[in-house]
């Protein structure tokens, strides 16, 4: 369990990763990548950079605590922290209308809140 738990909270952090690319790229040029990237015209750029920065810090929580052994709690309190991002993802995509694309929202937010439960006590990170 333990193995699994690490390999989710690895797919997470790169994906949150990749994510944080908001922070850096024009929204003109990310909604030009395709249809299911349309909705980064809704926020303003500021939104988007602060929703780029949440990515980075989550990306970072997942991981950094728990291999450094500081304060590893930090490691479902970030996971938590990404659920609520993605179930916030999976409300605007509904909004939006865009059923077709709400799956990878709702993997990820099911990822995430695995690494939460596994992690708030239930498998310790030396097992």
């Amino acid at each position: 369990m333990n193995i699994a738990l690490w390999i989710t909270a690895g797919v997470l952090a790169a994906v949150c990763l990749v994510g944080s690319s908001k922070m850096f790229v024009a929204r003109e040029k990310l909604a030009s990548v395709g249809a299911s990237a349309q909705w980064v015209m809704e926020f303003s750029p500021g939104a988007l950079k602060a929703i780029g920065a949440v990515e980075l810090l989550a990306a970072a929580g997942l991981i950094l605590p728990a291999v450094l052994d500081i304060a590893p709690v930090q490691v479902p309190l970030a996971s938590t922290g990404l659920v609520v991002l993605f179930a916030g993802a999976v409300v605007m995509r509904l909004r939006r209308g865009e059923r077709a694309t709400i799956t990878g929202d709702l993997v990820y937010l099911v990822l995430a809140a695995f690494v939460a439960w596994g992690r708030f006590g239930l498998v310790p990170f030396t097992g």
